[in-house]
């Protein structure tokens, strides 16, 4: 049966699992699926979860295996598996630290001198792609006084793992073996676009990558699983890795529908609905912010959009937000803009429930499965307290709500409009064929028909306007 997914952190909308269990099985019960992003210990680190220090260990403020295993009962449920890199505190770095070649992680941890064993000049370090400002190494200095420069390609506490390495593909194993007895049905790799590191190249999403994917994939589907797998980079690359996994991300619809909607018109995402991946996990917001990257150019490969067209797309972002989103978005070193927009796609829309509404309405009418992080699913704004206290960009889409703050959300006509949309995609009509049409410049026109069942969006991007018709019946969120 069709469905949507719920993305969400356990302690930032329901305080832990047991809590999310509860409004999954009551008041978001819409949902059929829920990925819950780092869950592990510990889920309040240098980047929220996404720097483990044990892996394989729920939290326990936030509940147990038991907790997890309580909501894959009722609930498809996806879990990360972060493959390119740990936790400096975690007890295998710290080991390795202690004891060097003696210790049993020997190996498992990305140095400088592995992908560089004869030396490298300043033109193959500078060659490396990297999302942050600055250069991928952190100096440790190990307990007999050896000095190592160690890979670390997002934060110098977050270790990169050897993924080529007997010792990184025992790690990756256990991680799995654990994601599978906790009753995880999806396990999303993490990060993997910059797992290898091949000198020469960029080391993102070269041919090396793509072949460990396969390899990773069939590690983790060996153990039962599906694979998501996460990537932020140019449509050409997004397609050549859909066959080798379960399910992509399609990152470039969100942008597409910001300029559809700043222009008026309809082309750009017509050019990308015939040639999307079908299996793609269908996003407008996660965790991460807004990517526009993945619509554009990259290394001469045209674009969906142009490099002005990105930078109207942030332009257009900034005046919806008040220029905040420009204050929280980061320029990594040697971009000419930004990567993402670093804003709730509420504001960026200016807070309009139409328009809001019109785009998860086309979010659940594309092909593959839609997914709702609970920031936009509650009509959520900029938290620029949040952004103030931490500094930290991304920070502005991820508020921690109170009990409260979700009841009063639930209520709001934003919030009910998109739990009846995530309730409209279990029709029967989405299991059938798609197909779709561009009437006009401004125009599309979604189509879904399984059997007698049948269920269409026509969506104008110039007034904003939608119409949803189910069985023949007009449905009443196009009122």
């Amino acid at each position: 049966m069709s469905g949507v997914s719920l993305l969400t952190y356990a302690d930032r909308l329901a305080g832990d699992l047991p809590g999310l269990d509860r409004l999954l099985s009551d008041e978001l019960d819409a949902f059929t699926g829920v990925h819950i992003l780092p869950f592990f210990t510990p889920y309040d680190g240098d980047d929220t979860g996404f720097d483990p220090v044990d892996h394989r260990a729920v939290d326990p403020r936030l509940g147990g295996w038991d907790d997890v295993r309580a909501i894959c009962a009722h609930t498809d449920v996806t879990a990360d598996l972060i493959v390119n890199h740990v936790s400096a505190r975690s007890a295998e770095f710290t080991d390795w630290i202690r004891h060097g070649r003696r210790s049993a992680h020997e190996g498992m941890f990305l140095t400088f001198d592995a992908v560089f064993p004869d030396g490298a000049r300043e033109a193959d370090i500078t060659a490396f792609y990297r999302p942050r400002p600055g250069v991928p190494f952190t100096p440790y200095r190990c307990d007999d006084g050896t000095r190592r420069l160690v890979w670390t390609t997002f934060m110098p506490s977050q270790v990169d793992i050897d993924v080529r390495h007997p010792a990184g593909i025992a790690y990756l194993e256990r991680l799995a073996d654990a994601l599978a007895a906790g009753g995880v049905s999806t396990a999303r790799l993490d990060a993997v676009g910059y797992a290898v590191k091949t000198p020469g190249t960029d080391s993102f999403m070269t041919d090396d990558t793509l072949a460990f994917v396969a390899q990773a994939s069939a590690l983790i589907r060996a153990r039962g699983l599906r694979v998501l797998v996460e990537v932020h980079a140019h449509i050409d690359q997004q397609r050549a890795i859909a066959p080798l996994v379960d399910l992509v991300y399609d990152f470039a619809t969100p942008p597409l529908l910001l300029h559809s909607l700043g222009t008026g018109t309809v082309d750009r995402l017509a050019q990308w609905l015939q040639v999307r991946p079908s299996n793609a996990v269908t996003v407008l917001d996660t965790h991460d912010g807004i990517g526009v990257i993945d619509a554009g150019p990259a290394d001469g490969c045209a674009g969906l959009l142009s490099e002005q067209e990105m930078a109207d797309v942030f332009a257009r972002a900034a005046v919806a937000t008040g220029g905040h989103s420009t204050a929280a978005s980061v320029t990594p070193t040697w971009a000419s803009m930004p990567h993402q927009i670093n804003a709730t796609f509420f504001s960026v829309l200016g807070a309009d429930p139409r328009r809001m509404l019109l785009s998860r309405a086309l979010q659940i009418f594309l092909p593959g499965e839609p997914q709702f992080y609970y920031v936009g699913l509650l009509g959520g704004q900029d938290d620029r307290e949040q952004f103030l206290r931490t500094g930290q960009g991304r920070d502005v889409n991820r508020h921690r709500y109170t009990p409260e703050e979700v009841s009063r959300a639930l209520e709001s006509p934003v919030t009910r409009g998109q739990l009846e949309l995530a309730a409209l995609r279990r029709h029967p009509a989405f299991d059938g064929t798609f197909s779709w049409s561009a009437p006009d410049t401004a125009s599309l026109s979604l189509h879904w028909r399984h059997g007698e069942h049948e269920a269409q969006l026509r969506v104008r991007v110039d007034e904003p306007w939608f119409e949803i018709v189910v069985d023949g019946v007009r449905h009443p969120l196009s009122d």
